[in-house]
């Protein structure tokens, strides 16, 4: 059986308090529907009555009194959750959001004042701390990552001088593997002989020309693609991925690690 106290609505007795165990609230007046879903009040009062009636459930367990505004008692309902939805169940979609939206916001303003416990504030503190040294370590990374890039990458390299500085890449390879990636397009049908892609031109790499002049030959335009900053540290990010060729021998270190290991 439920039991209830007078009205959290009424406008001359004070609301009761909740415990601070609950994060709900408890109940909703038949006045308070009848205010939100522009019923009169008669009208709820009698609707909550049938359906209790239906439910074959004790109607005097809902019932309240509260003081009017000339000090008189008179009775009204109070609904839990459960009832309230089930009574809304032949009103009109509107006036169904109107209530569900309150009930919404007279459950959020109880949780909001909720204590938490100390199991969830030691919770909040760990993963806090866990954050903060999960963002420490990937600064700290970060850190090492950019002085690694600084001491491998100067102006004008190749992608292979660079690789030639990654411990375990197959230099041999790596020129395929930038095929594959359409930052490099072989010009020649006979050998060897790269240019920079589209893809790639001005973002990751760009190209020195030199003037050639065989002797007893015309003189032709050599093009040597060389990597910019930018494309050096994709490289660098894809060769800590494990994306780049690496050698059957490699041990294992990437120069990252030695580079953490040097410095510890």
């Amino acid at each position: 059986m439920h039991q209830h106290t007078e009205s959290i609505n009424s406008p001359s007795v004070p609301a009761p308090r909740f415990s601070q165990s609950e994060n709900v609230a408890r109940t909703m007046s038949s006045r308070e529907i009848a205010e939100l879903t522009g019923k009169r009040h008669f009208h709820v009062t009698t609707d909550i009555e049938r359906m209790l009636t239906e439910l074959k459930e004790d109607a005097t367990g809902f019932r309240a009194i509260y003081l009017d505004s000339m000090n008189r008692q008179q009775t009204e309902y109070l609904l839990d959750r459960e009832h309230t939805d089930c009574l809304l169940t032949g009103y009109s979609a509107a006036m169904r959001m109107t209530v569900i939206r309150r009930w919404h916001e007279l459950e959020s303003q109880v949780a909001q004042t909720q204590p938490l416990s100390t199991i969830e504030i030691l919770q909040i503190a760990m993963e806090s701390e866990k954050a903060r040294l999960m963002l420490t370590a990937q600064v700290e990374q970060q850190a090492t990552k950019i002085h690694s890039l600084e001491n491998l990458f100067k102006e004008g390299m190749t992608h292979t001088q660079f690789c030639k500085g990654l411990n375990g890449v197959n230099v041999m390879q790596v020129g395929n593997y930038l095929e594959e990636r359409s930052w490099l397009y072989n010009e020649s049908k006979s050998g060897t002989r790269h240019r920079v892609g589209s893809y790639a031109r001005d973002k990751y790499m760009t190209e020195h020309q030199v003037e050639v002049t065989p002797h007893g030959k015309d003189p032709f335009i050599s093009y040597t693609p060389v990597l910019l900053k930018k494309g050096a540290a994709r490289l660098y990010d894809l060769y800590l991925a494990g994306e780049l060729p690496m050698k059957k021998t490699w041990d294992g270190l990437f120069t990252h690690d030695k580079a953490v290991r040097g410095a510890a």
